[in-house]
């Protein structure tokens, strides 16, 4: 992590729990920031209007809703792409809590994820929360933020629940489903690193 890349791991040793109906992905990734103070590391990530241009392509459009104190709730876009191409529009309450002066987390929970049929498009629509392919039906983010060392680390948990493989259909669905909440987290953090390190 010091020599720049970030580590992502399942958590406790199992990425996959299979529940009736769908799966619960648990990853937790970790990225170290020098240079970077905590106060500049969380005044990046709590605007979440520049999200889009932070952590694009996979978050293609970003705003803030609303902002009580340390509590937010905030407005995602997102495009996964492999295979075939998903885009969900997601709201989120987000909580951070300062720990002591070097020491902050926060906790991030959907309270909205749905589906956006013809993306782009002058017809577009988003499906009813729950209908669609189900690629993602709810995300859980926990993060942790820590100066020391002569910048920042980051980690964050992100645990997941999406549709299970269905028969047939799985050489389609599969590289999204077992992939894409890793390499997301992945992508987060070298995107929040990439930013900071300006």
């Amino acid at each position: 992590m010091k020599a720049g890349e970030a580590v992502v791991e399942p958590f406790l040793s199992k990425a996959v729990t299979h529940v009736p109906g769908g799966l619960v992905h648990d990853w937790v990734g970790s990225v170290f920031i020098p240079g970077a103070t905590l106060e500049r590391t969380l005044a990046m990530v709590q605007n979440y209007d520049h999200h889009k241009d932070v952590y694009k392509p996979d978050v293609i459009d970003s705003r803030l809703i609303s902002r009580t104190g340390n509590d937010f709730h905030i407005y995602l876009r997102l495009l996964k792409k492999k295979v075939i191409t998903v885009v969900l529009a997601s709201e989120h309450e987000v909580k951070y809590t300062p720990l002591d002066k070097t020491r902050w987390r926060s906790a991030s929970r959907t309270t909205k994820i749905a589906e956006v049929d013809r993306a782009r498009k002058p017809d577009e629509r988003e499906k009813p929360p729950g209908a669609g392919e189900g690629f993602l039906w709810n995300l859980n983010s926990y993060w942790r933020f820590e100066e020391r060392d002569g910048g920042t680390w980051l980690e964050c948990e992100a645990i997941s629940l999406t549709r299970d493989i269905p028969t047939g259909l799985g050489w389609l669905v599969e590289p999204i489903i077992r992939d894409l909440p890793k390499e997301s987290l992945a992508n987060t953090l070298r995107s929040t690193r990439a930013a900071l390190a300006k």
